[in-house]
C-alpha cells in the first residue's frame, strides 16, 4: 500500500498531488457533462413520453429518426463519461495502491463496455430496425 501524505505535507502549500492539468481537465469534464446531462433530461423526458404505449414498430420509428438517434447517442456518451469520472472520484477516495489501480481499470472497462453496447444497440435500431 502507498503511504498517505502526513499532515505536515498537507499543510505545506508547495506539496503537489499529481498532475494539475489532468485534475483541471477532470474537474471541467465533470461540470460540462453534468450540465449537458441536465439539458438532455428534457429530451429524455420527451423520448420516454413518446414511447409510452407505443408498440415495437413505433419505437423503432422514433429511434430510427436520425436527429433522435444522434441526440440519444450524445446523451449516452455524456452519461458514460460523467459516470466514469464520478466513480473515479469515489475510487480515489476509498482505495489505495494496487487496489486503486485495479478499481480504476475496472471502472474504465465497465464504462467503455456500457457505452459500446448501448451505442451498438442504437446503431442496430437505426440501420437494421
Amino acid at each position: 500500500m502507498s503511504e498517505k501524505p502526513s499532515s505536515v505535507e498537507i499543510r505545506n502549500p508547495k506539496t503537489h498531488y499529481g498532475n494539475a492539468k489532468a485534475s483541471t481537465r477532470h474537474f471541467i469534464t465533470q461540470r460540462v457533462t453534468g450540465a449537458l446531462n441536465i439539458v438532455f433530461t428534457a429530451f429524455f423526458v420527451w423520448f420516454v413520453v413518446s414511447l409510452a404505449g407505443a408498440d415495437r414498430a413505433g419505437m423503432v420509428a422514433i429511434v430510427a429518426n436520425p436527429v433522435v438517434a444522434i441526440i440519444l447517442a450524445l446523451l449516452i456518451v455524456t452519461v458514460v463519461i460523467h459516470m466514469r469520472n464520478g466513480m473515479r472520484d469515489v475510487i480515489e477516495d476509498y482505495f489505495d495502491g494496487e487496489a486503486n489501480r485495479m478499481a480504476l481499470i475496472a471502472n474504465t472497462s465497465l464504462s467503455v463496455c456500457v457505452g459500446v453496447v448501448v451505442l451498438a444497440a442504437i446503431a442496430k435500431i437505426v440501420f437494421w430496425g
